[in-house]
């Protein structure tokens, strides 16, 4: 989990069950928009959340950073097709 956290430590923050972590991580239940924005915000992971949203998938995202690393973020936006 980013920042290190434990399940227990996400439901907590998200102020939902720990089971209810567990079934997101694994794909068994889809998180309400409403928790999926408080794990943006309280991860600090608005860049994934607004990707998330426009149907980019992480592996993407991540291939994209790293094919653009010392580009700047305007290459990262050109490449991920968002402009």
């Amino acid at each position: 989990m980013k920042k290190g956290w434990n399940q227990e430590e996400m439901a907590f923050r998200l102020n939902v069950n720990q089971s209810d972590i567990s079934k997101y991580e694994y794909d068994h239940k889809e998180p309400l928009i409403s928790i999926f924005h408080r794990w943006a915000s309280v991860t600090n992971s608005q860049d994934v959340l607004v990707a998330y949203m426009a149907g980019v998938e992480g592996v993407t995202i991540l291939a994209n950073i790293l094919a653009t690393m010392g580009t700047g973020i305007m290459g990262f936006i050109r490449i991920g097709g968002f402009l």
